[in-house]
């Protein structure tokens, strides 16, 4: 192939479990390229993070018609999107994340309230970034494309093998962050994947009034930068394909676009009435492709999870799920002074003042029996 052959995708979205979850036959492209599925030891930790992860999304969705949330987008059909590119990273990898991948958070290990935190208005992030590796989740469209870009590079100059991973919406590639942050991949090299989930709509906009390509991942060619898509709602194809792009970018080879083909099976968040830009056939056309489904179905067939493994999982999730819900009815204690906190490493002149006013504020509104009792 020519070099230019060699940062198109392929022809079809890469894909191994039907939606049925019977093997599908890849292409001869997508062997020669080196796809293959991933072993089953690796696919049922997807599918207990998938099931997990669900029964998280849902209880997050309940949270929020209970006004324990501000806002909740849900994810709910893009759970293989969610889940395989992130149990595939490294622990020194960073993850830079969209308001709609509170999954995928969970899946790489952080607290759920701590996920939610945003999303129930206390903080603009409720985790710890540096501890973490994992920026805080991203409102403005595609800005974290330039950021993960950067960080990449940082990473690269240092020295470490370290990758960066961007999780992208189809709507944030019409934006000038998405292209300048694949540019500058693409000149320094840097070791970051941007992966599209182009769940075919930004908010009610549907993707053919957003763009005339044959696909997005064919925006990679235009900045020199490697690109794949794949069956968004298989997690086989989603593992193998994100793995092949770690190791690509991990090598010095640059970074990777990847468009996942799937579908949000929800409203864009619970604000929005998808009634009006969507009919319910298509909906149900998609509900029969749902990656939970698939990949629960294919790994019965092989024998690698049983009935009684598959209510082990469940349970478990219950569980957390019970706990979320615990937690999150419980008022949170905020404290005014925590508005001034991690705004800079070092407080200015102008942030100590304004602190130093709330606090006068505060202690002059103290109720009187309270001073009595102190």
């Amino acid at each position: 192939m020519s070099e230019i052959d060699d940062l198109l995708p392929c022809r079809e979205p890469v894909r191994f479990l039907s939606p049925d979850g019977t093997e599908a036959a890849p292409t001869q492209e997508m062997t020669d390229r080196g796809y293959a599925i991933p072993p089953l030891e690796d696919l049922v930790k997807v599918w207990r993070a998938m099931v997990v992860g669900r029964r998280f999304d849902a209880q997050a969705t309940a949270l929020t018609k209970q006004g324990r949330l501000a806002v909740y987008p849900s994810s709910r059909g893009q759970d293989a999107c969610q889940v395989a590119p992130v149990l595939a990273l490294q622990e020194d990898d960073w993850f830079f994340p969209t308001y709609r991948d509170s999954m995928a958070l969970v899946t790489r290990g952080i607290d759920p309230v701590e996920v939610l935190t945003l999303l129930r208005g206390d903080w603009h992030c409720g985790y710890d970034p540096q501890a973490t590796r994992t920026a805080p989740q991203c409102t403005p469209l595609a800005t974290q494309a330039v950021h993960a870009a950067g960080t990449a590079d940082g990473l690269r100059r240092r020295g470490s093998d370290a990758v960066a991973l961007c999780f992208i919406g189809d709507g944030a590639t019409s934006e000038g962050d998405f292209h300048e942050g694949l540019n500058f991949a693409g000149v320094f090299k840097a070791p970051v994947v941007y992966l599209v989930q182009n769940n075919k709509y930004a908010i009610s906009v549907p993707l053919a009034k957003q763009t005339k390509a044959p696909a997005l991942s064919y925006k990679g060619i235009g900045y020199g930068v490697r690109a794949e898509q794949v069956d968004g709602n298989d997690p086989a194809a989603v593992l193998a394909v994100t793995r092949k792009a770690y190791e690509h970018a991990r090598s010095g080879q640059g970074p990777f676009l990847i468009e996942a083909h799937t579908y949000r099976m929800e409203a864009h968040t619970n604000a929005d009435d998808a009634t009006r830009y969507r009919t319910p056939d298509e909906v149900d056309g998609w509900t029969g492709q749902d990656p939970l489904v698939r990949l629960q179905a294919y790994l019965v067939a092989q024998g690698a999870v049983d009935d009684a493994r598959v209510e082990e999982v469940r349970q478990e999730a219950e569980e957390l799920a019970a706990d979320l819900r615990e937690r999150m009815n419980a008022d949170p204690q905020v404290d005014p002074a925590d508005l001034f906190a991690h705004v800079y490493a070092e407080p200015t002149p102008q942030l100590r003042e304004q602190a130093e006013m709330v606090a006068a504020e505060r202690e002059a509104s103290r109720p009187e029996t309270e001073e009595v009792a102190r």
